[in-house]
């Protein structure tokens, strides 16, 4: 399945999806294609509202539960800050733990165009 994203106002599609895809795998499949490192947000538009998807939020499950509202979805990657080797550390110096632990490895092929 196919999921198309707005990227820095240009629309990218990303392909190989399944409904169980999460927003991390496509966040990290777009950054890759675009070939800019730093943190992200998947946003979904609808009617003038946002929502920001978390990281294990599946899109396409977003998509399937609005059934005929889907059509009007605009999905949009936002990039909130810089990535870990740009210096993003906590006040401390040191870096979260959480932010260790996030896999860097895309779960299954997924493509961006």
């Amino acid at each position: 399945m196919e999921l198309k994203v707005w990227v820095e106002g240009v629309v990218r599609v990303v392909s190989g999806l399944s409904l169980n895809t999460s927003c991390q795998d496509v966040v990290i499949a777009l950054a890759q294609a675009i070939g800019q490192t730093g943190r992200y947000i998947l946003i979904l538009k609808l009617r003038g509202n946002e929502r920001h998807l978390v990281a294990d939020d599946c899109p396409l499950q977003h998509l399937a539960q609005l059934g005929q509202l889907a059509t009007e979805v605009q999905f949009v990657l936002r990039r909130t800050g810089p990535s870990l080797s740009e210096g993003d550390t906590s006040p401390s110096g040191v870096l979260s733990e959480r932010r260790k632990s996030l896999p860097s490895q895309i779960c299954g092929v997924i493509t961006c165009v």
